[in-house]
């Protein structure tokens, strides 16, 4: 079992019951009534948490819905997603919230957290009810899909979220600089002549929201960061002890505006892939403990809308069935960060930023939520696979090593490799 929160990583047997840790110890003592999971030489880890997903319900459901999405969040191990507000309508009010938690619910596959918007209809305009949206079950606030570039809307936001003790996660984008661009300023659009997202659009907003979090001190959690110039201000805040994070997807870790060939819509994302050195630039961050979690950012589309041209198309791919493989595949066995390194960007700092006390940690009393990973057996991906609606990949055909083999939620195994979903909670 490796757990960074506990500073745990030892062999031990974990016991079970009515929904959450007894005991954990080596040689725990059973009867023989009680069910029996082999994890010889397999990782317990403390169940992973997905900051940043969107589920497409209420609206959007040829996309996604909170049914699909849950499957695919537990064949991708993870226990707890926070499903982000740009549906139709919005996440903006009480019953929208009840909605999504009675979905989550019925469905009984794992925990979802709702992310409320920050502004009504994400318009930017004027502040949601955001004490009321808590008290509904909201973890946060975001205007997801767009920067929230009124500052003193913002301000008022962040003093806010203090009071709640929630985060806000903002989408760092300045759209008078991004418009209607397509792919980020360099290579791909200069040779295919297409609109530029200047990686200015990110960093002019990120360097506004630091500067009031270091006045305000909130909390102010920064989503798929791209750019080499956002890493370096986010080190620079953290080094004064402002209260920052920030998060990262696999596909800005692992992909560059190189990867773009023959304008394939399927690596249309905002933000755009950017450059060889900005990813060079995120990996370090990573590693360094500047970025704080991976979040998928998984934004399903249907086939036909990724089949327009590359102009036309949305931006998004999905991403939580192969978030694990490929970062533990290209990172961990790579040697480039360890195997507690890439458990605490899934699970331990994902629950630090949510304010899930009971979560992202194994320890007696708290909620059974564990992945259960298979270091040595080999994957490929393929788009059959999948549970999401979606297949909106860049990484379908990829090949390597470690899989999830087991997700538990609530002592509940909710999913087991070459079994498929079980039975709900």
């Amino acid at each position: 079992m490796i757990d960074p929160a506990t500073r745990t990583d030892h062999i031990c047997d974990i016991l079970i019951e009515a929904g959450k840790i007894k005991d954990f110890s080596p040689g725990i003592e059973t009867g023989d009534s009680i069910e029996i999971i082999d994890a010889s030489g397999l990782v317990v880890s403390p169940g992973f948490i997905d900051i940043h997903v969107h589920l497409r319900e209420p609206g959007q459901t040829a996309k996604e819905d909170i049914e699909s999405g849950s499957k695919a969040a537990v064949h991708g191990g993870f226990t707890s997603i926070a499903c982000m507000p740009n549906t139709s309508p919005v996440v903006d009010n009480i019953s929208i919230v009840q909605h999504i938690t009675h979905r989550a619910k019925e469905i009984g596959l794992l925990n979802i957290f709702p992310v409320a918007a920050i502004s009504h209809n994400l318009a930017g305009l004027s502040l949601t009810d955001m004490e009321a949206l808590v008290q509904a079950g909201v973890v946060g606030f975001s205007d997801d899909g767009r920067g929230l570039m009124n500052e003193s809307l913002f301000r008022d936001a962040l003093y806010t979220a203090k009071k709640l003790h929630v985060p806000i996660i903002q989408h760092p984008e300045d759209h008078s600089v991004s418009m209607d661009g397509q792919v980020h300023h360099g290579l791909v659009s200069e040779r295919f002549g297409l609109k530029a997202i200047p990686s200015a659009s990110e960093n002019i907003i990120i360097q506004r929201d630091i500067r009031l979090q270091e006045e305000i001190d909130s909390y102010l959690h920064l989503t798929h960061i791209s750019t080499m110039q956002a890493v370096d201000m986010i080190r620079e805040a953290k080094k004064k002890r402002v209260h920052v994070t920030a998060d990262v997807t696999p596909h800005h870790l692992l992909l560059d505006e190189t990867h773009i060939q023959n304008l394939d819509s399927v690596f249309k994302m905002k933000p755009p892939l950017r450059s060889a050195a900005d990813r060079s630039a995120l990996l370090e961050a990573l590693k360094s403990g500047v970025i704080d979690c991976i979040a998928s950012d998984h934004a399903p589309h249907t086939r036909e809308e990724k089949k327009q041209p590359f102009e036309t198309a949305p931006f998004g791919v999905t991403g939580m069935e192969t978030s694990f493989s490929v970062i533990y595949d290209r990172l961990v066995k790579t040697g480039f960060i360890s195997l507690n390194r890439l458990i605490e960007v899934f699970s331990t700092n994902p629950a630090r930023v949510l304010q899930l006390v009971d979560r992202g940690m194994v320890k007696t009393g708290m909620p059974a939520d564990l992945t259960i990973l298979d270091l040595e057996k080999p994957f490929k991906i393929r788009e059959q696979d999948f549970f999401s609606k979606s297949a909106n990949c860049p990484f379908i055909g990829w090949e390597g090593r470690g899989i999830v083999a087991y997700t538990i939620a609530a002592g509940h195994v909710v999913y087991k490799a070459g079994s498929g979903i079980q039975k709900s909670r």
